[in-house]
Formats: C-alpha cells, structure tokens, sequence
C-alpha cells in the first residue's frame, strides 16, 4: 500500500579502488539521509569501488559475506533504521568474471533483494574509445520482479539498462512505482542522453526514476558525469545533483508521492494494442 508521501535520499560519490574510502562516503551519505528522515538511500552503481583495469577490477570482487564494504553498510543500515540500495561487485564462483550487482540492504541490515545488471555498455571505436564491460563482467540473466518496500514498489535496473525501455515497460506492468538506474555515465554520453532517457522512463512508465550516479574521476582515469536525478511520473525532475566533482559526496532529498502516482495513470491511460503488437 502507497503511503501518500515518503522521503527518501539519493546520493552521488567517486568511487575508486579503496573501498575504506568509498565506504566512508557512503557512510557520511547514510548519516546525512537519516538525520533527514529519510526512509531509503539510494546510491550509484558499483560503489564498493571502480578499479584501473579489468583485470584489476575481477581481483577486488569479493562475495556479500566478506566485503568489508558491503558489510559496512549493512551495520550503518541497521543502526539508522534506513533501507540502503546500492550497486556492488560480486565474484562469479569459478569464472574469472565478475557480477554487476544492484543490492537492497534492508531497514534491519539484511540483503533482501538482489538484481544483476543485464545490458552491458561495450564500446570499441577505431580511433575512440575502447570500454567493453563484458571482457570482465556476467550479464544477468532475469528481470527482478518489483518488491515492496515503505516508499512502494520498487524495479531495480542498473546504468546501460536505461537505453532499453522493454525492462522498464516490464517492470511498470509489474506493478513498479519506483525504477532505479544507479549509474556511471561518462561524459560524453551523459551530456548527449542522460537528462532525456531518465525523462523518456518516467513519463513511458507513469513511474518516479531514482538514478544515483558516480561522478568525478576515478583513479586519475576515467571520469563519470555525475548529475544524479529523480524524475517524478509526470516527467518533471525534482532532484539534479551537480556534474562536476568537488571533492565531497553529494545528497538530494524528495518524496514518493503515491497520489500522484494514481492521479498521473487514471488522467492519462495508456491503453497498450496489444492485438497490434506483443505485450512487454
């Protein structure tokens, strides 16, 4: 059931490959969130850190139970009282790959939900860039149904899933309320498609996009852009965080409103052909 509004918080950081000072940034962003009265944090995909290298990267990926990291927040998560989602490397058992992982740490500290990320963003351009993130990570295979959650139902996708709307348009007729795409958008994309796609989900869905994401350089190297958003159903952004970084960890704050959720879908229905065309 929809409470009419609940607050939550979404955060933006810069990961790098030391995970006691990403874990400290996270930590500062529960605090501040909490303080606030805010019922779930959101943060950006692949907090725990973001390596120099793939190689690099499948060496840092440690499972749930032993990730100082993730172990962390489930502590400060069960000390606040606060829902904390957030994206995570896991190791692949027997593989040397690893999982681009989307968490829901609950009020109580438990990892209830767990979401792997489907669509993987590999580029390779003659004489441009070369980012091919299946050369270290396994593509989920499913689409986690929405849970329900004290702000509503939640659907988790993660960053390059966003350019695809059939997960999203699956997700909203599974009853999502609240779509999430933690990300690392580089610059380029991000100044070219961030802003329209999160609005494109939002408005397509009748649902609020939460999109925590990375910003800032990492390790001296690659750069992400930064401006996470909340986008409400009608399509309007309550939160935009800044692109550039600071040096510091940033938070918005906004509410899940359940009655503009009903009031967006019952004045604008979209009736789907669905003898014309098959149903997502």
């Amino acid at each position: 059931m929809l409470k009419r509004m609940t607050k939550a918080a979404v955060g933006q950081i810069c990961s790098t490959n030391d995970f006691s000072h990403n874990l400290k940034q996270c930590v500062t962003l529960v605090h501040k969130a909490s303080a606030a009265g805010a019922k779930a944090l959101f943060l950006p995909e692949a907090s725990d850190y973001i390596a120099s290298s793939a190689a690099e990267s499948i060496s840092l990926a440690q499972p749930v139970t032993a990730s100082p990291f993730v172990l962390g927040l489930q502590s400060e998560a069960k000390k606040a009282h606060i829902a904390i989602n957030v994206g995570i490397h896991e190791p692949v058992e027997g593989e040397k790959k690893l999982k681009n992982s989307l968490i829901w740490i609950n009020e109580d500290g438990e990892i209830s939900q767990r979401y792997q990320k489907l669509h993987l963003f590999d580029v390779d351009l003659k004489r441009g860039p070369k980012l091919k993130e299946s050369d270290s990570v396994q593509p989920g295979s499913s689409i986690l149904p929405p849970f329900s959650t004290s702000l509503g139902k939640i659907g988790m996708l993660i960053c390059f899933d966003l350019r695809f709307p059939e997960p999203s348009l699956q997700l909203k007729r599974l009853g999502a309320d609240i779509i999430t795409y933690p990300s690392a958008f580089t610059l380029p994309t991000g100044a070219a498609h961030w802003s329209t796609l999160l609005r494109c989900r939002a408005i397509e869905t009748q649902s609020y996009v939460v999109a925590a994401a990375q910003s800032g350089p990492h390790n001296n190297k690659r750069t992400s852009y930064g401006h996470s958003m909340v986008v409400n159903p009608w399509g309007e952004v309550e939160v935009k965080l800044g692109g550039e970084w600071m040096g510091g960890e940033e938070i918005g704050f906004f509410e899940i409103d359940g009655e503009l959720i009903k009031k967006v879908r019952r004045e604008m229905p979209l009736l789907r052909r669905t003898d014309v065309y098959p149903e997502i």
